[in-house]
């Protein structure tokens, strides 16, 4: 039974993935809510029948009591069997009814549908560009994926489990008055106008309230995980009490921005006594006055009662359905500025996948500043041969880190283009254009997996002995073998701990120079490839580093002589343009900024900071 309606959606069923999601709140619930259509329906149709039971309970219950004037042996002579049945339905229907309910609430609402948008967002955000990724705290990325499903959820439920069934008891309540006397209307009319005010106060408020709360949360979740993904400088720099300090400030946000939250809830609750206690005195005392006047039985006075009673528990869980339910809505609200944001690094409507042919490259014209008047590059133009191996040197700043971005399309270029044998790269699809470029990076960061998830990262399909073969190339399997984590796994199932700091540079860097072995791209990119390698296993792997080359077109960002004097050409940048051009030789003799760089060279490394 349980399977049943736990399975009747698919939290990953097909939709049609759009680069624009919807931006207003309703329109991206009803977006995610396409699947939970009829499910939505049936929960709505058994919330009203539910209420429906409980107000028919209640008027019945004020029937037994007018029945019972009469002498038992009577009463069960003449309504013995209507009793009967009532019991017989209140035991067996009436469970059975409650727990359709609560199985479309619980067992198929509430799992399938944060999971659905839990699983949509998370695809979405993927999608996301470099770009957009650096100008957020993952930690807070993280946050809103996790915490707005959850909260849509609650929004939904509360739809179902309070708002439509109060609505329908409500209605069942006032039609129940109306007819025992339409007189009792008049004070629940008056207590339900004052009751509809504070609802509305309450809500007005509550959304921004629950909103700048749940932003002061992500905002520290932000801080907190940025301290703990850094915590190596931070130790390093003995800053401590300084992380401390720029939490507290986000925690104290939170905690006043809770308080402002709470302070709504309270004043609700003093009014919504009072009111209650109107509702009470008002109704119950005009069905004893109609009772003493002989209009009313004792029946319609103890209905009267019950229902008053009733409604006196019931609104407190209804106001504070409606506030979770507003709430929730502000954290939806939230998450959304993540969640909803369109991706605008795109693939091309008529992009096809890269046809690699030999593996030219040509810039054209070749400008990105990110948006500012300076930095990047502006204008390049060259061209890199087939399997030619080109270093790429300049100071800090020069646009190096930003020409592989533009290559990886990263970002896309504010002018000019790049064309891979003859295919400008911005109308090809993306991943295909990734799956031909190998690239090791200087910051040689690994998933928190095992040692083979991160080198067959590079070649999903790859066998065990291609995986090991890459290793042993890189000079990685020996320490590999060796590797035990705190679990007791050993070897390549050994877990490398968050962005691999259980490794040591050296050890990552070489994990990550297997895994683009593997990948075995036509085009290879090297920043800083072996800036983490002692002199020793730099010098054991350079010959890997040239067979990783051969037949390839290679663009090298190295500080190393070793790498770069070895270059087919070399290219300096300085101030986002090409500057230099050639062999290393023809540049020593051309006596220009790169001859510059040798002569201050130092330990095997070029001096590319701006001169004093």
């Amino acid at each position: 039974m349980f399977k049943h309606f736990e399975s009747l959606v698919d939290p990953y069923t097909p939709y049609p993935e759009t680069d624009v999601p919807p931006t207003k709140l309703w329109p991206f619930l009803l977006d995610y809510s396409r699947p939970f259509k009829r499910v939505f329906v049936a929960a709505a149709v058994m919330s009203i029948i539910v209420a429906a039971i409980e107000v028919g309970l209640i008027y019945y219950m004020g029937r037994i009591v007018d029945l019972m004037g009469t002498s038992p042996a009577a009463f069960w002579a003449d309504y013995g069997t209507e009793v009967i049945i009532v019991g017989l339905l209140v035991l067996i229907v009436r469970p059975v009814l409650q727990m359709l309910d609560v199985l479309l609430l619980n067992n198929t609402i509430l799992p399938n549908f944060g999971t659905l948008i839990r699983w949509r967002s998370h695809k979405h955000v993927l999608r996301q560009s470099v770009g957009w990724f650096e100008n957020d705290f993952a930690g807070r990325i993280a946050n809103r994926i996790m915490q707005t499903p959850p909260a849509a959820g609650e929004v939904v439920f509360q739809v179902f489990d309070a708002i439509s069934f109060a609505l329908a008891y409500l209605i069942g309540a006032a039609v129940l008055l109306s007819v025992a006397d339409p007189r009792l209307m008049i004070p629940m009319t008056i207590w339900f106008v004052l009751y509809a005010c504070l609802v509305g106060w309450t809500v007005k408020r509550v959304g921004p309230a629950s909103q700048a709360a749940s932003d002061a949360r992500s905002t520290t979740t932000g801080r907190v995980v940025d301290a703990y993904t850094n915590i190596h400088s931070v130790k390093m720099f003995a800053h401590h009490d300084r992380e401390v300090e720029y939490a507290k400030e986000a925690i104290e946000l939170t905690r006043t921005t809770f308080i402002a939250e709470m302070r709504l809830y309270t004043i609700m609750d003093v009014v919504l006594v009072t009111l209650n206690g109107l509702l009470i005195v008002s109704v119950v005392g005009w069905a004893i006055a109609l009772w003493t006047q002989g209009a009313a039985s004792v029946g319609v006075v103890a209905a009267a009662t019950a229902l008053t009673l009733r409604l006196n528990a019931m609104t407190g869980w209804i106001m504070w359905a409606l506030t979770t339910f507003f709430r929730q809505l502000g954290v939806v609200a939230e998450g959304m500025e993540t969640i909803a944001q369109p991706i605008t690094l795109v693939d091309a409507p008529d992009a096809k996948p890269l046809m690699m042919k030999d593996g030219a490259l040509a810039l054209h014209d070749l400008s990105h500043h990110y948006g500012r008047d300076s930095g990047g590059l502006d204008a390049i133009t060259t061209t890199i041969k087939p399997g030619e191996k080109v270093g790429l040197i300049g100071r800090s700043g020069a646009g190096k880190s930003t020409l592989v971005k533009l290559l990886l399309r990263f970002y896309d270029p504010e002018g000019g283009r790049i064309e891979i044998d003859g295919q400008d790269i911005t109308q090809v699809t993306q991943d295909s254009l990734r799956l031909n470029i190998g690239m090791v990076q200087q910051d040689s960061s690994l998933l928190h997996r095992s040692v083979r998830d991160n080198i067959l990262y590079g070649r999903p399909d790859a066998t065990e002995d291609q995986m090991i073969e890459a290793a042993k190339q890189a000079q990685a399997h020996d320490f590999i073998l060796d590797l035990v984590d705190p679990q007791g796994r050993q070897g390549y199932d050994a877990q490398v701990g968050e962005r691999g700091v259980k490794l040591s540079g050296g050890q990552r860097q070489r994990v990550t120079l297997a895994r683009v072995i593997l990948k075995n791209a036509p085009i290879l990119v090297l920043d800083e490839a072996t800036s983490a390698l002692d002199s020793e296993v730099e010098a054991a792997i350079q010959d890997t580093l040239y067979r990783m080359m051969e037949g390839k077109t290679v663009i090298a960002i190295a500080h190393r002589l070793s790498t770069i004097a070895e270059m087919d050409r070399i290219l300096v940048l300085d101030d986002g343009k090409v500057v230099e051009d050639g062999t290393h030789d023809a540049l020593l003799a051309s006596g220009g900024l790169y001859s510059e760089f040798w002569a201050r060279q130092s330990g095997g490394f070029l001096k590319t900071e701006a001169a004093e």
